[in-house]
């Protein structure tokens, strides 16, 4: 199958980008390009321990890169981090070379999956009322998104599939 744009994947920390990501390029028979995994092993290092060592802004600086680099290559799908659709340019860049969907679960839901994961630097420090207020203010960016697919009650293969059915009827995959 081809797609005729990249398909990213957008949404919070533990919203299953990485693994639902994995389950469309083997339905689409292409490939995934997760950047936080692509960081980690030019880094050679975790995303925490880059948190850690160099600090977020330059994390954020290198995931600019990495995704800019990634939307040059041509049908793919790329697994966004969480933070890198609020970067402005960095947006307007992927809406311009790519459709967006946006993994989108209830925030407790989101909350369960990431608070006590020491894999996620963000929300470390941060208490339920905190990363309950960092998922509102990062829904209202991801609200750009071209596609909103509402993951709640839903398997991971009714995600999948609720995301190929839109690639079919707005053109995206052929």
């Amino acid at each position: 199958m081809e797609i005729k744009k990249n398909i990213v994947l957008l949404g919070m920390m533990g919203s299953g980008k990485s693994t639902i990501g994995g389950l469309l390029s083997k339905k689409l028979n292409v490939l995934l390009i997760d950047i936080d995994r692509r960081i980690e092993k030019i880094q050679n290092q975790n995303i925490k321990q880059i948190f850690e060592l160099k600090g977020e802004a330059y994390f954020r600086e290198l995931e600019f890169n990495v995704t800019i680099q990634s939307l040059s290559e041509n049908n793919k799908i790329i697994s966004l981090g969480g933070g890198a659709f609020m970067n402005k340019e960095l947006r307007k860049i992927i809406k311009q070379k790519s459709k967006t969907f946006w993994l989108h679960w209830n925030s407790e839901t989101l909350i369960k999956r990431i608070k006590n994961n020491d894999k996620r630097p963000v929300v470390t420090n941060m208490n339920h009322a905190e990363i309950k207020k960092l998922i509102s203010e990062r829904n209202k960016i991801y609200n750009f998104s071209d596609f909103k697919i509402i993951c709640d009650d839903l398997k991971k293969s009714e995600i999948v599939n609720k995301i190929f059915q839109k690639c079919i009827k707005n053109e995206i995959v052929n």
